[in-house]
């Protein structure tokens, strides 16, 4: 199952650190907002949510 996202732990006041991570680009984001999820893209390596320091990326 592909990571998700919970909005609401998102600070959505930064570069996402995780975009820039994620082995396939599943990972991206418009100025400041939360991150977007290419859930055909995502392999669920787990990259991206140990990245996260809110727990906003969440593997489910």
């Amino acid at each position: 199952m592909p990571v998700t996202i919970n909005k609401n732990l998102c600070p959505q006041n930064h570069p996402c650190p995780a975009v820039r991570i994620c082995p396939v680009e599943a990972l991206s984001q418009q100025g400041f907002n939360a991150p977007d999820i290419d859930a055909d893209k995502c392999l669920d390596c787990g990259k991206c949510t140990k990245l996260c320091p809110m727990g906003a990326l969440q593997n489910e």
